[in-house]
């Protein structure tokens, strides 16, 4: 299962209203994102959410690529939320590794670490 797969059903779980917006470009031969950041679209309580997933390695560069997006500001002054769903394998040594969801808000701001 990809992690597109899993933060499908996850989000479908929660009660979403989820659709894939990330398309495959025969032509170009890559994949490509709702405005070039958001896999998935998802709809629910009164929110709007655009979804980057990807593989838990690939975290920090995915909040990069949201938060640089030149339509951030318009999208979020506009109610829409932004998130970046990545999935790893983890667990303690010697023990079954389970997937696990790391969810992480984007706004325009970075978050500050102590």
């Amino acid at each position: 299962m990809t992690p597109t797969q899993r933060a499908l059903a996850l989000a479908r779980k929660l009660g979403w209203q989820v659709a894939i917006v990330e398309k495959w470009n025969p032509h170009a031969k890559i994949r490509q994102d709702l405005f070039g950041v958001f896999d998935l679209l998802a709809v629910g309580n009164r929110k709007i959410l655009g979804i980057q997933v990807s593989s838990g390695s690939n975290h920090a560069a995915r909040v990069h690529k949201v938060r640089e997006w030149a339509g951030l500001p318009d999208w979020l002054a506009a109610g829409g939320q932004a998130e970046v769903w990545t999935w790893a394998k983890r667990g303690p040594r010697g023990k079954p590794k389970l997937w696990t969801l790391r969810q992480e808000v984007v706004t325009l701001e970075p978050k500050e670490t102590l």
